[in-house]
This record gives structure tokens, sequence and C-alpha cells, in this order.
């Protein structure tokens, strides 16, 4: 008996009485077909299935990678032949072989790993809870894969090796079918759901691919991405349901320049299969190269890794419930008209009536078509992945030869955050074991060396070299196109440490490649004992996702706060409750009125301050306490407070002034606020962010943006209109203050370099300032 044949029968036997039961079908499970309007399976009813999937067809196994934020598993399914099941180790093994070059030893090695080696391919629904699609297709597409005999599906079961992560986000995928069902068939049935739907960071935990802060993040890059290093990535999101029923790559540009052309060139390829396939298919809307760019790697780990990243966005309905789109709303998208046909866009869907079966039914065909292409293209896609990790190895020109960040630096925090960082990301980081000098300087032993010819040297570069954004435009002279996302990432820069881009590799003996270690963040004295100040952090319904991150930045230090709702606002007597108040980043209107959304909304989720809650934050600061407000916020306290403070650049055209979010100078002023700082350092400025004009001799100014052109990394259209402006400022009031930032000192958890501003602004001015909170 030959040995597939061999391990295929044990693995029958093991299975025992489980094997040939037949496989459930979702609706025998469920209760409903998925995709039927107005069901959603929740988290618990789809986690039971894949557990019998698992147990009725050979097909499947599961994994528990872990807990989520709020404790619910984590889970994984491989889905792949039973003979690909039965000999997964070996399969593993030539993926890991593939994934790093210098490990092959010769053509015969690598033409036998090419040979036996399987497409492997992660597919990952649901990051986003509300686009409620992805969670059931997961559940279709994994009961068609474990019981369809068509040839279709047998030929990717033989070729491909599926990595499946039906939920990014199983917190958020319980949470909004909880809230849906509760609401269904009342007036407030689709409502958005009131708070953030990742715990601490809402929509933005699909910007986590390169900071890992979130355990899912950690968990689907330690257990699924590094495990395995797939050749492909599909990620399935929805989008506006007023456009194209469904985005599928080449991205517009700009593409990141750290992205091999081997990957570029198979994005492009593979997304225009997906919609050839969808189209022949008869389905209308399907659109490429539109909408979405491929710059950071915020949203694209896998870019960096040697595989495709294929992002494909489905329109949304208003949750499970249908809805009808007139044709005279259908319109305009970024590089492509809706409602017109064009080369990208051959297409065009008419309009009228959009379920949740549709949704459904384009994201498990576009799904299909994926693994069709990974399964008869095997040979290319692991041919392209080898290739892809031999040019990384052999070194990019563009590239320095070497990385050093040197070990003794004061900010110990940003330190081990951009090590911890490189490291999960299966960068090789050394340590010297002895001093040296390179490029003119000296470096003493324990500084940490990157060879960069290595499989994950584009990662490094992107994520310690400066970026320089094009300057595009829709025409000449006109507007800037705008970025999907932001436009600079540089770790240096945000976590506010130093590293040296290297010319020669140097010469000095180095470690084995470290561990990722923790990030000590250790609270200030000034705010932690007997003598911490009282703060409170208004989270009303409807939170940013600039207060989620800070929220998590202050547990991460275990700095005691409070949460504050409006009702806790407008009750009044909050100087005996609190020293001082944070408001982060959010639409004035918001905080006083509530909601501000559109479609409905229960009652008990609408309400803001009102004049009440404003009375009680002006008695606040007056009887002696301080109120702190960033970005939009910072509007709602210069009319509370009557303020001579301006924003210079609020009404400038996006033709003048315009920064899509980049890292910029700041000049910081002797002032207690930039206590334990330099007199430099670099911040976030973004869409929301302000700059001010002070006219008030009263008003102290803690910090400037910098003179000339202060973009340190990323893009700025117009940067006199920023350049020497006021960026933080404290104004007294009564027995108390305002402290007002420009910027954002927390950008999605990563500017380590501005966290003590905001700690010493929770330090009320009649107590001791902290001292070096990044350290």
């Amino acid at each position: 008996m030959n040995t597939r044949l061999l391990s295929a029968c044990l693995l029958l036997a093991a299975a025992g009485q489980a094997y040939g039961q037949e496989v459930p079908t979702p609706t025998s499970h469920f209760g409903f077909e998925l995709g039927a309007d107005r069901e959603l399976a929740d988290w618990h009813q789809l986690t039971s299935y894949y557990e019998k999937l698992a147990e009725t067809s050979l097909r499947v196994s599961v994994d528990t990678l872990g807990t989520t934020t709020k404790g619910l598993p984590f889970v994984m399914l491989t889905i792949t032949s039973p003979d690909n099941q039965a000999r997964l180790d070996e399969l593993h093994a030539v993926q890991m072989k593939l994934s790093d070059p210098r490990t092959i030893g010769s053509e015969a090695e690598l033409e036998r790993l090419l040979d036996e080696g399987k497409t492997v391919v992660l597919i990952t629904h649901a990051i986003h809870a509300t686009e409620v699609g992805g969670a059931q297709t997961a559940a279709r597409l994994a009961h068609r894969l474990a019981s369809s005999t068509e040839a279709r599906i047998e030929e990717i079961l033989d070729n491909v090796i599926l990595l499946q992560i039906p939920s990014l986000n199983p917190d958020g995928t319980q949470w909004v079918v909880d809230w849906y069902k509760e609401w269904v068939g009342t007036e407030y049935e689709g409502a958005t759901l009131p708070w953030l739907y990742q715990y601490y960071v809402g929509h933005d935990n699909n910007r986590d691919w390169y900071a890992f802060t979130q355990k899912e993040t950690w968990l689907t890059v330690t257990g699924a991405h590094n495990a395995w290093h797939p050749q492909i990535v599909h990620d399935i999101h929805q989008m506006g349901g007023s456009g194209a029923r469904i985005f599928f790559p080449p991205y517009i540009d700009p593409i990141e320049p750290n992205v091999d052309p081997g990957i570029v060139s198979a994005v492009n390829q593979l997304g225009a299969y997906m919609a050839a396939d969808l189209t022949a298919q008869g389905k209308d809307g399907v659109v490429i190269n539109a909408i979405y760019d491929g710059f950071t790697p915020a949203r694209a780990y896998q870019h960096y890794h040697g595989g495709a990243r294929i992002l494909s966005e489905t329109a949304s309905a208003q949750l499970a419930s249908p809805v009808t789109i007139d044709p005279a709303e259908i319109g305009g998208g970024r590089e492509y008209d809706a409602a017109v046909s064009s080369w990208n866009y051959p297409r065009p869907w008419p309009g009228g009536e959009w379920h949740l079966a549709d949704i459904v039914d384009y994201m498990e065909s576009g799904a299909l078509a994926l693994l069709t292409n990974a399964a008869k293209n095997r040979r290319f896609w692991l041919e392209n992945f080898y290739e892809i990790g031999l040019r990384a190895t052999e070194g990019w020109d563009s590239w320095p030869e070497a990385w050093v960040i040197p070990a003794e630096q004061d900010n110990a925090t940003g330190l081990a955050y951009v090590l911890r960082i490189l490291a999960t990301a299966d960068v090789e980081v050394h340590r010297a074991e002895s001093d040296f000098r390179a490029a003119g300087m000296g470096f003493a032993a324990g500084s940490y060396v990157i060879p960069m010819k290595q499989p994950y040297a584009s990662f490094a570069q992107t994520m310690l070299e400066v970026q320089h954004y094009p300057d595009l435009r829709e025409y000449p002279g006109g507007p800037p196109k705008r970025p999907y996302d932001v436009t600079g990432h540089t770790l240096p820069l945000l976590m506010g440490i130093e590293a040296h881009a290297l010319e020669a590799l140097p010469t000095v003996a180095l470690s084995a490649p470290i561990e990722a270690p923790e990030v000590p963040f250790t609270l200030p004295a000034a705010l932690s004992g007997s003598e911490a100040p009282r703060v409170g952090v208004y989270k009303s319904w409807h939170e940013p996702m600039e207060g989620g991150w800070t929220r998590w930045v202050l547990d991460q230090y275990g700095l005691q706060y409070d949460t504050l709702n409006h009702h806790d606002v407008k009750s009044g007597g909050l100087g005996s409750r609190y020293d001082v108040i944070l408001f982060q980043g959010q639409d004035p209107a918001t905080i006083v009125e509530g909601y501000q959304g559109r479609g409905p909304m229960p009652p008990d989720y609408r309400g803001g301050i009102g004049e009440e809650g404003s009375r009680a934050l002006r008695e606040f600061v007056r009887g002696g306490g301080r109120l702190v407000a960033v970005e939009e916020a910072t509007d709602l306290l210069i009319d509370l407070f009557e303020l001579p403070i301006a924003n210079p650049v609020e009404r400038l055209p996006t033709e003048e002034f315009y920064v899509p979010g980049s890292i910029v100078r700041l000049e910081l002023d002797d002032h207690a606020l930039t206590r334990g700082l330099d007199d430099q350092a670099a911040g976030w400025y973004w869409r929301s962010s302000r700059a001010f004009e002070v006219n008030d001799p009263g008003v102290s100014i803690a910090a400037y943006y910098g003179e000339g052109n202060p973009v340190a990394s990323g893009w700025i259209l117009g940067p006199e209109h920023l350049a020497g402006r006021p960026a933080l400022v404290e104004a007294s009031i009564g027995e108390g203050s305002v402290v007002l930032f420009g910027f954002q000192p927390n950008y999605r958890a990563e500017t380590v370099a501005t966290w003590p501003l905001l700690f010493n602004a929770l330090v009320p001015s009649r107590r001791t300032t902290m001292d070096g909170a990044g350290s």
C-alpha cells in the first residue's frame, strides 16, 4: 500500500463513525437559508456548525487559535482534500521551505518542492461586523467545500490548502447579530450599532496589520499568516450600496514602492480573473481598478510577505434587511462612474432591490473564482512566491544593506514597540555582540541590526524609511486625488526612536534573531498612586474610534479612569468627582446633540450633553478642573468658553491645503505640557486635525508645527498654510484650564512620541507634571 493511501486509510479509521455521516447543510443547522432576508446566524451558532463540519467531513479541520478581546473563541478552518489533510505536516514543510529560498539547497530540491507543494490560500471574513454578509458567506462556502462532488470543487481541494478565518472579529459578529435581532420588525430595523463593533478600535481593526495591537490581529498574524505564509490572501468586505456591486483589484495608484512587482502583477491578474468569472456568470456591477489604492501596509500585511492580497468589497444592504436603490441614486466613484459602462466597469448595475442573498452570492462566487485560479495555476503561484522571496534574499538596489537601531535610547517604550512589530512580522533582527562603527557613527554592543537580504526585508524597509507620497491630481492644477487611507507610517518617527540605514553590512558578530519583546507600559508617577488625578474620558453612544484607541492606550498603562456618558455630564457636580476630563476627536454636534447619523436610532441611544452638560462643563473648569480636547472636539471648547482662538486652515480649498494623513514636525516650547521632552517631536496630522490662530496673550502655546515644510513623512499640499502655526495650546479660565490639541496625540496607538504630551495634559496644572511618559 502506498504512503498516501495508507495515510488516508488511517485518517478514515480515526474518524470512526463520524465518517459516512451526512455533512449537515446550513439550513438544517441554522433553521434558515444563509442569506435569507432578516435572518442572521450568530457566532455561537456558526462555531457550532464548523465543529459539525469537521466531525462529518474529512476535508475540514477546525482549530481555536485563542480568544478574542471579550473572550469568544477565535477559530480557523483548514479545508483541503482528505489526502492533503493526511499529509498536512509534510505539505506545511514544503511551504516553509518555499517561503525562504535560503533553505533550498539545489535546483533538484526546488523542482521537487514545486511539484509537491499546494497553493496556500487564506480567506478572512467579517472584520467589520456591520458588513454582515461575510460571516454568513463563510459558513456557506465551508459547507460547499466540505460536501460538494463538483469537478471544480475537487480540483480546488486537490491543489489548494484553504485556511479560512470565518470572522476576524467574533465579538462584533455577535454584537451586531444580537442588536439586529432586537430591533428587526420595528421602526428601528437595520439601525447602526451605537457602539464600536470592535471593543477598542471599531472599523480601524482593519488598520492594525503592522502595529498588531489587537488580540484578533495578533492571532491572525501568528496563527495563519506566519504559520503558513500563504501565496494568496482574500479579505472579504462590504462597501456602500449606491455604486458597483463588487470590487476586485487591480488597485489604483499609488502602490507602496516596497511591494514586489511580482505581487503587483499577480494581484492584477487574479483580481481581473475574478471579475471576468463573475461577469461571465451574468453578474452586473463588477468593477476593477477603482476606489482602493495599495499604499499603506496597515491594510496589506501579506504584500510584504510574499503573497497577493485580494480585497473584495460587495455592496451593502441595511444589515440583513433589503434595500431598493433608485437608478437616479447611482453615480460616480473614484476612477469610475457607476452609472456608465467603461473598460473597468463593463456591465453596470441598473439599480433596484438588493438583498443579503445577493451579497452572499457575490461573495461566494468571488471566493470560488479565486480558489479556482489558485488551483488551476498552482505551479505559477508557487514559482512566483519563491521568486519574490529570492529577490528579497538577494536584496533590492533601492534598499540599504542593513538597518541599525541603537540599543541605548531614551524612549524604552518606543524601542520595544518597534522591535515587537518587526520581530512579530518575521523580520530577522539581531543584536550586535560588541561595539562597532558604521557610516561614521559608533554603536554600542547590543544594538539591533537588520540585514536586508532576508525574506521579509520589504516589511522592514517600509516600516523604517520615510515615505514620499506622490502629488496626484484629478487634473493639472486641480484638486488632489485623495488617498484611500493615509500617506505616512515611518515607525522611528511615530515611536520617537532612532534608526539608521547602512550602505554596508557592519563587520560585527551578530546574535541569533530575537524573539518579539513585550512592551513595558510604565505609568508615570504623576498619574499613579494616592496623588493621581481623577480622570474622566467622555464616551457616550457613537464613540469615535479615536476614543477607543485612547482607552486601549490608557488600559495598557493601567491608568485609572472613568468613562462618562452624556447623562454623567448633564448631572453636574463634575468637580467633586474629577480633576481632568478628556474629549477625544469628535464632532461637537454629536457631543452636544447626540446621534447625527443617517437612518433610525432607538431613543435611548440618541442623547448628547445638551445645554445642561455644557453648563456643567463651564462650572467644572471655572471651579478648578481641566478639560482636554483633541482635534474636532477643540471646536466645542472654543465655542463653550468663547476663546479667542481660530482655525486658519479650516476653510481652505483642497487645491490649496490638504493633509490626508501624514507625520509632521513639531517644535515644542518650554511649557508644563511638554515637560520631559526635547524641543522637537513628530506628530500626526490628518483629516480632522487643526492649526490654531491665537489672539489673546493669556493663551499659552506649548507646540507649533515646524517651519518651512513641516512634513516629516507622507505628503502635504500647501505646507506653508500649516508651517509655524500653534499646534497645542492651553487657556486658563477661572481656577481651571482647557488644553487643545490640534493634532492627534494618539494616532491608532502608534504615536508613542506624543503620548507624553497627552499624559502631561491629564495632570492638572496645580499638580506636578509627569516626566518622560514614553520612557
